[in-house]
């Protein structure tokens, strides 16, 4: 359906504008299927060793109850050989929009919390690790608020 697709991809766009106006920083340009938040940019005060991708997708489920996925250091970070840690080369956090399941309303309420999330940053702390399985952490790691 034509129609259906320009409105599921003007959605993502409509979300995408709506953000960068707000001052919010997104990967860009935005995706047909997802946004991509800069967790890097979006949270300056914490390092990628606590983790700002998990840090902003425990805020946006905490302030409005969106779900979303990290696709950073915890998915993507690693111990070298030597003990230190290597970051992952970005920060994100995915806002997915499944197919057929938003209405405009919703949309503008992820953007509502998005940009309420976005003015509290500063207040929303790193993570750590307390639990996490030999691989795929991402799926069922533990963490703790730091400090």
């Amino acid at each position: 359906d034509e129609h259906y697709l320009q409105y599921r991809l003007r959605s993502v766009e409509y979300l995408g504008e709506r953000l960068v106006k707000a001052g919010v920083p997104i990967l860009m340009p935005p995706g047909g299927h997802a946004i991509y938040l800069n967790a890097r940019k979006f949270l300056t005060h914490i390092p990628p060793e606590q983790f700002p991708g998990q840090s902003l997708v425990v805020e946006l489920y905490r302030q409005g109850g969106i779900r979303s996925v990290e696709i950073g250091s915890v998915m993507f970070g690693r111990m070298s050989g030597t003990g230190t840690f290597v970051p992952a080369r970005m920060e994100l956090v995915r806002l997915a929009i499944p197919r057929r399941v938003y209405t405009q309303s919703h949309i503008d309420y992820v953007i509502e919390v998005v940009v309420e999330c976005f003015a509290k940053r500063g207040e929303f702390p790193g993570y750590r690790i307390t639990e996490e399985p030999p691989m795929l952490r991402h799926f069922t790691a533990k963490f703790e608020p730091m400090g």
